[in-house]
């Protein structure tokens, strides 16, 4: 009786890094339309709605991605991990592929029983590492998720700061997927927003190290 689980590893090693690329960055929808509602009456809020004296602005969601440094780090940061768990995943694929390779080997000199038993050891081996390797892709997907929803927070807090600043009723994602076709460089402020969302994270950064020097002098 054939033993087919070396197939089976072989294809499962060349598909691993594949499935982990695809849940590592699947593209972040992370940059909406975010609104920010006037504050007044109805009939106010009706004559916004028509247009009257709307200030609107837009930000180009691929050009903040590509430039917020929170996002750089962090991403680097989960391709990293992303790195170290396929290599786990490719240690320990190779471990169950040496033993399948040395049953193939021995398989001659053994009898029934004992293949059985052998062949029996390894599927379990098999199917402990496919469980090993659905929770590394969940591990992956629940940090990228955890990712995803702080961005998101960073983002909209800093926006809805900037717009408050600067009398804005709404600002807008522009990005090939939005409905955004058109916006005049005169309500562009995609600049602004990075430099002050870069400003702000670089502070957040140094707040740790500012806090942990401040304990140690007090010691």
């Amino acid at each position: 009786m054939g033993y087919i689980c070396a197939l089976k590893l072989n294809l499962f090693m060349k598909n691993i890094s594949l499935i982990l690329n695809a849940v590592l960055f699947v593209a972040v929808a992370v940059l909406y339309y975010i609104h920010f509602t006037p504050k007044g009456n109805a009939a106010e809020s009706e004559q916004v709605a028509k247009g009257t004296d709307l200030k609107i602005a837009y930000i180009n969601s691929d050009t903040v991605l590509k430039y917020y440094d929170f996002f750089k780090v962090n991403k680097e940061k989960l391709e990293a991990k992303g790195k170290k768990l396929d290599q786990d995943f490719r240690n320990r694929a190779q471990s169950l592929q040496n033993d399948i390779n040395a049953y193939q080997n021995n398989r001659g000199s053994m009898t029934i029983g004992q293949a059985q038993a052998v062949e029996e050891d390894l599927g379990k081996k098999q199917q402990n590492l496919q469980l090993y390797q659905r929770s590394l892709e969940q591990e992956i997907m629940n940090e990228q998720a955890k990712m995803n929803e702080e961005l998101y927070s960073k983002v909209t807090a800093y926006l809805k700061k900037y717009g408050e600043e600067k009398g804005l009723e709404a600002v807008l994602k522009y990005d090939p997927s939005s409905d955004l076709l058109f916006a005049g460089p005169s309500i562009d402020i995609t600049q602004d927003v990075i430099k002050g969302l870069n400003e702000a994270f670089k502070i957040d950064s140094a707040a740790p190290a500012a806090k942990s020097d401040s304990t140690a002098t007090k010691k």
